[in-house]
């Protein structure tokens, strides 16, 4: 806050071709800088992106937390295909690729969302457990003003992805050095199950095809935030 009401941010850049802002990734202003699109009576979406590893689950958790009842999140995970269905498809060996995802089914929820007529909207999880997607584990009431949303493609450019832009307020592109991504990432993917030697090839290989592909993308987002 200043001393004469809430912190003014520049207008969002990303949908007019200008560069992205670049932010350093201090806390307390990107909590700012998200409660300023908290209006009593509005509904407003925020996008959190970046690459496999950026640590867009943990600024969204961060934020949420600093927010309270003010905000829910929303991840795009929870529109992976199932399991199975990626089997029929033969995408399994590439989960979490472009592919591999209900697109249209996360533009359509989005779109509900920013409507905020019906009085609440269920969102999917995707539970790294169970490597699976879950139908309407996350209620989100018509009177919380602000849906974070975070995932890999929020900024792309082809159908029907490129919907998603026009439905945010604003997108954040999260970008850590690549050494620490990368580690976060092979240190993922140990956690939930993978083998050692298994976890770096996955990261390296089809991990890192998606993030150059999201990489391209950067330039339409509002924010660059260096996280560590």
């Amino acid at each position: 806050m200043t001393e004469n009401g809430p912190r003014q941010f520049p207008a969002s850049t990303g949908r007019i071709g200008l560069s992205p802002a670049e932010h350093d990734g201090d806390l307390a202003t990107l909590v700012d800088r998200a409660r300023a699109l908290v209006r009593p009576g509005e509904r407003h979406i925020l996008g959190l992106t970046g690459a496999p590893g950026a640590g867009k689950s943990t600024l969204a958790t961060t934020l949420i937390a600093a927010l309270g009842s003010e905000a829910v999140m929303v991840p795009m995970d929870g529109f992976h295909l199932a399991s199975r269905e990626l089997v029929r498809l033969e995408r399994r060996d590439r989960k979490g690729a472009i592919d591999t995802f209900d697109a249209a089914g996360y533009v359509a929820l989005l779109r509900r969302l920013r409507d905020s007529s019906e009085a609440v909207v269920y969102a999917p999880e995707f539970v790294r457990e169970l490597e699976e997607p879950i139908a309407g584990a996350i209620a989100v009431p018509s009177t919380v003003p602000l849906v974070i949303t975070e995932g890999n493609y929020l900024l792309i450019e082809e159908e029907p992805w490129t919907a998603v832009r026009g439905l945010l307020d604003e997108v954040w592109y999260l970008e850590p050095g690549e050494d620490v991504r990368i580690q976060r990432l092979i240190g993922r993917h140990v956690a939930y199950g993978k083998p050692p030697d298994l976890a770096r090839s996955w990261s390296l290989g089809s991990d890192q095809r998606n993030a150059e592909l999201i990489a391209a993308t950067r330039h339409r987002a509002d924010l660059v935030v260096r996280v560590g």
